[in-house]
């Protein structure tokens, strides 16, 4: 199975930072024949502390999306917290995401599956990969055509992530398409004063390990200048550093 990408920045800051970021994955795509997918949020519901930046919201952050597609004809894939948001968002993007800590609300999953697009479930963080049989046949038994997986670590409290790689034959079990989510999987949940922290350095070494554990997906936000960005931007990887790692995957 050819390999695929979902790249972008965590949040959608402002029309700036996604046009820089889309001409340089176009120009990668372009390079590469990648198969791939321009990700950012509208909206970051689980924020550490109530004074984070969250987007610009549900209609403003999809319009802006629209724009991106418009302008440079990359799919979309965003994530949605609440069922109600899954119609809105199927009208515009091409993935719909179900974050971590939201994959088992049955509500939800349905929401998604039932407006016919790919339907990409993150892993908890405190689920096995076994466990993850369930929200795939929640989605598939709802109507869900394409059902991913993304592995994105599992948490102990204490600030931390940890990645055990047997979880993706495990969910390759369950459905063909499992990603890594390699930035994701480096946060330090809360540990930067109130904010996620991350160690970005790992993200290479990430994706090699979850390649060698067959992952055919590869999930990385990214961001020109991420040591000033809204969100997550410890464990984003610099943009200009994006080519030297896909290039190492393919």
């Amino acid at each position: 199975m050819k390999p695929l990408f979902i790249a972008g920045p965590c949040v959608i800051e402002n029309a700036d930072v996604l046009d820089i970021v889309a001409r340089e994955l176009v120009r990668l795509q372009r390079t590469y024949q990648l198969d791939l997918y321009f990700k950012a949020s509208f909206d970051k519901a689980n924020r550490t502390s109530l004074t984070s930046f969250r987007g610009p919201g549900l209609e403003r952050g999809l319009q802006m999306l629209a724009d991106v597609k418009a302008k440079y004809g990359l799919r979309l894939l965003t994530d949605i917290h609440e069922a109600y948001q899954a119609v809105p968002a199927a009208e515009v993007v091409d993935v719909l995401q179900i974050p971590a800590f939201l994959c088992r609300q049955t509500d939800l999953l349905v929401a998604a599956a039932r407006t016919g697009k790919t339907v990409n479930i993150k892993k908890a963080q405190f689920l096995s990969g076994v466990d993850m049989q369930y929200p795939v046949e929640k989605a598939r038994e709802s109507g869900a055509t394409e059902v991913w997986l993304t592995e994105r670590g599992n948490t102990f409290g204490y600030n931390n992530l940890v990645v055990d790689f047997r979880n993706i034959p495990d969910m390759l079990r369950w459905t063909p398409r499992v990603v890594m989510d390699c930035t994701h999987s480096v946060q330090r949940p809360g540990a930067a004063g109130g904010k996620t922290g991350g160690n970005r350095e790992f993200v290479p070494a990430m994706a090699l390990a979850a390649k060698a554990f067959g992952a055919n997906g590869f999930f990385f936000e990214t961001h020109p200048d991420p040591d000033h960005a809204l969100s997550d931007g410890p464990n984003m990887i610099v943009l200009s550093d994006l080519e030297k790692v896909i290039s190492s995957l393919l």
